[in-house]
């Protein structure tokens, strides 16, 4: 989205259980897990947000579990930060 301040600022995109496309926004390094974000980067490149799992276990690859991405402060425009999502979108 643009590099000042420094570090630049990126949108993450996501999609939920539901189907449902969400936008997340913060510096480059909160999501650079898996990848390096700049100016120069191919986007789309895959990322990870750290979450903690706040309900289902996650025993089925198919079933859906609620995580909350509040770990680094990471929410979506409007403050939400609770999210179902299926198993299969985890990494451990």
């Amino acid at each position: 989205m643009d590099d000042e301040p420094w570090p630049g600022v990126v949108e993450v995109q996501f999609t939920d259980a539901a189907g449902r496309r969400w936008s997340l926004f913060d510096k480059a390094p909160v999501f650079a897990a898996t990848a390096e974000l700049g100016p120069d980067s191919s986007y789309p490149v895959e990322v990870t947000v750290a979450c903690v799992v706040a309900q289902g276990h996650g025993l089925l690859e198919d079933e859906v579990v609620t995580v909350s991405i509040s770990p680094h402060g990471v929410t979506t425009p409007d403050g939400r930060e609770e999210f179902a999502v299926r198993q299969d979108q985890l990494i451990r």
